[in-house]
């Protein structure tokens, strides 16, 4: 070959080079990313869950996993299906036995016939298909900050703008301060009771306040509710906004509530022009959930009572909260099963973190859900022996 034989096409100029220059001008593997991939920061939780796999016996506070398995007649019920054969895809919106029966439990609860029902690879799967369905680029939507970290990137993957708006220092519902908030731009309001990463339970008048602001400003409220059983302070059922708006898109699923976090069975109900469009979208995403765990779910998990699991954990959270509140600015939980410490005096969030991983305990820093570092995130889903070790070591870090 001549020593320009070699003809690229670069940044719209045409140029000749040599072979020995061609080198210079070919892409590394970081070119080929998209500036939406690099807009969105890796997990945070999954960083500090990642750390605890190469760590001997870890307190582990960080990853929002029920510390017990998938009751044994879920399992059962996932092994028959399997032997069953059905293996196999299932329709996009999910088996018709599951829908239906989901369909009469939520129209019961919320008090009219919510439609057609999705059945979504878990809650993740419902809030990616959600806000694809209705966000477009510069579309705003409210986070109630501190937020689950999924929020703030989906909408950053969509090309929307995640706006927070903070709810510290007691983690309530604030209209003032989300009407402040909303603008021209804003289609969606997002909504997390029990949250995850403070605990906090919406209360009735918190909802109505919400969904009156929703039908003030023609919001769309997704409300995912993944922690729904968890309810410490009331027998429930949970107070959603969709039992007062219809313009709600209620996500749930049986990841938390019966431990099938690596299932991925979760659903959701709204609005028919909306799951019709999320019904589309997984048709080119998720494809459909895993079909042996949904029928695992109709034949088992639905008509199994998750009353022990939720005292269970109400005893926990009274334990972390009354351990922790001797030595730390910390707001007692509802529900879920988190409780969010303000770091020491003197200390960020992040600083304090690192001297608990220092220490052999494992915490999640409150930047990753949320603009402020002043706090951190612990999960007590674990053995009542290693929270009372874990709240003694953080108790002791205190200055």
């Amino acid at each position: 070959m001549g020593r320009f034989a070699v003809v690229r096409i670069c940044r719209g100029r045409r140029l000749a080079t040599s072979n020995r220059q061609l080198a210079i001008f070919m892409r590394s593997p970081e070119d080929y990313i998209s500036k939406r991939a690099q807009g969105v920061d890796a997990s945070g939780i999954r960083k500090v869950f990642d750390l605890a796999a190469k760590m001997k016996d870890p307190i582990n506070f960080s990853i929002g996993q029920p510390d017990y398995d998938v009751p044994e007649a879920v399992k059962i019920a996932a092994i028959d299906a399997i032997r069953a054969g059905n293996n196999r895809y299932t329709q996009t919106q999910g088996i018709a036995s599951l829908r239906e029966r989901l369909r009469k439990e939520m129209s019961r609860e919320l008090g009219r016939d919510v439609g057609e029902m999705l059945i979504t690879s878990a809650v993740s799967g419902g809030l990616l298909l959600a806000i694809m369905a209705t966000v477009d680029p510069g579309d705003e939507a409210i986070l109630i900050e501190p937020y689950f970290v999924m929020y703030k990137h989906l909408m950053t993957l969509v090309g929307g703008k995640a706006v927070p708006v903070e709810s510290y220092p007691d983690f309530r519902f604030h209209a003032d301060r989300i009407e402040k908030a909303i603008t021209p731009r804003t289609k969606l309001l997002i909504l997390n009771s029990p949250n995850n990463p403070t605990g906090a339970v919406m209360s009735e008048a918190e909802v109505r306040a919400a969904t009156d602001l929703a039908r003030k400003h023609n919001l769309l409220i997704i409300s995912d509710e993944i922690y729904e059983p968890f309810l410490y302070d009331s027998n429930g059922p949970l107070f959603s906004p969709g039992k007062l708006y219809e313009n709600t898109v209620v996500l749930r699923g049986f990841s938390k509530s019966h431990a099938m976090t690596g299932w991925r069975v979760g659903y959701a109900c709204g609005p028919e022009a909306i799951i019709s469009q999320m019904t589309k979208l997984q048709q080119y995403t998720f494809v459909c959930s895993p079909a042996p765990f949904q029928y695992a779910a109709v034949n088992a998990a639905i008509d199994l009572p998750t009353t022990q699991a939720r005292e269970d954990y109400r005893r926990k959270r009274d334990r972390v909260y009354d351990a922790l509140s001797k030595k730390f600015e910390v707001e007692k939980p509802g529900g879920a099963f988190y409780i969010f410490p303000k770091a020491p005096k003197g200390m960020t969030g992040t600083q304090f973190v690192a001297k608990a991983i220092e220490n052999n305990v494992l915490v999640i820093p409150g930047n990753v859900f949320s603009e402020r570092d002043t706090h951190f995130r612990i999960s007590y889903a674990t053995t009542d022996d290693k929270i009372a070790q874990g709240c003694e070591i953080l108790c002791r870090l205190v200055p």
